[in-house]
């Protein structure tokens, strides 16, 4: 029913305010929790073990595995698509990764381009007048 679907997508879904790092690189997904944290402190020299999310999708695109560290242990989120490909980054900039948020994190998971459609810029002002 509803309430249970809308359960499962809020416990399985980042909030919008956690750091996201995609991997520009395609990974081969076979890769587990070991071979995929040696990738994100070695190949993208960030720290495996800090409070942020580290996304890797495969060659194909219909796949994508989301590592990271709660507490004790780590974490592996894994979805594959079935019919429709992930949009996915540019190769051909220099960094090996991108810095997105949640939000855009699962705006990607649900098949938006966040690529070419980024959300609108925020806009801070002083006063109103």
């Amino acid at each position: 029913d509803a309430a249970r679907a809308h359960w499962r997508h809020a416990m399985m879904r980042p909030g919008e305010s956690v750091e996201v790092y995609l991997c520009r690189d395609p990974v081969d997904l076979r890769k587990s929790i070991q071979g995929l944290s040696v990738l994100v402190e070695q190949a993208l020299g960030l720290d495996p073990f800090a409070a942020r999310l580290y996304v890797f999708c495969g060659r194909r695109r219909d796949k994508v595995k989301i590592l990271y560290w709660e507490r004790s242990g780590f974490v592996l989120w894994y979805k594959r698509l079935e019919k429709a490909r992930f949009a996915w980054l540019d190769r051909a900039a220099q960094d090996a990764t991108l810095a997105i948020t949640g939000r855009e994190l699962n705006w990607l998971l649900d098949g938006v381009d966040v690529f070419r459609a980024p959300p609108h810029a925020t806009l801070r002002y002083e006063s109103v007048l």
